[in-house]
């Protein structure tokens, strides 16, 4: 799986918990972009998570 390449958000494991109790394996995944983001040596594409990018953490290109 992707990661955001500004903060490192990634993918979470947890237990999901049914009504009835059961128990089973669960993965949340971060919602990442790719997008094309300004560096110094010109631009560059990039996994972002929306976060980053509604937050203004990245200058797009």
């Amino acid at each position: 799986m992707a990661k955001c390449s500004v903060c490192g958000k990634g993918v979470s494991f947890g237990i999901a918990v049914s009504h009835s109790h059961r128990r089973s394996n669960k993965m949340w995944k971060p919602n990442v972009k790719s997008v094309r983001v300004k560096t110094a040596g010109g631009t560059k594409r990039q996994y972002v998570c929306t976060s980053c990018l509604r937050s203004g953490a990245v200058e797009r290109a």
